[in-house]
């Protein structure tokens, strides 16, 4: 089982958008925050599996960093 990080923006028309950080490309919709988070959960799986079929390696989020910047507007 691994953990992954994902990112809920509020679309204008309503719903949201998710995206993985850490899996380029990996992006998701849904109506509801459930149907989104839902999405991305397939989406992370299937994004996953070709990375295996590719012999490629799996991103984990152990090897992030994360920091908060202050930008002066």
């Amino acid at each position: 089982m691994r953990t992954y990080r994902v990112i809920l923006e509020p679309n204008e028309s309503g719903g949201y958008t998710v995206t993985v950080p850490l899996l380029p490309g990996c992006i998701s919709e849904g109506d509801t925050r459930k149907e989104a988070l839902d999405n991305i959960k397939e989406a992370i799986e299937l994004y996953i599996e070709s990375l295996q079929e590719d012999g490629e390696p799996i991103p984990t989020e152990e090897s992030v960093e994360e920091a908060v910047v202050e930008v002066a507007v």
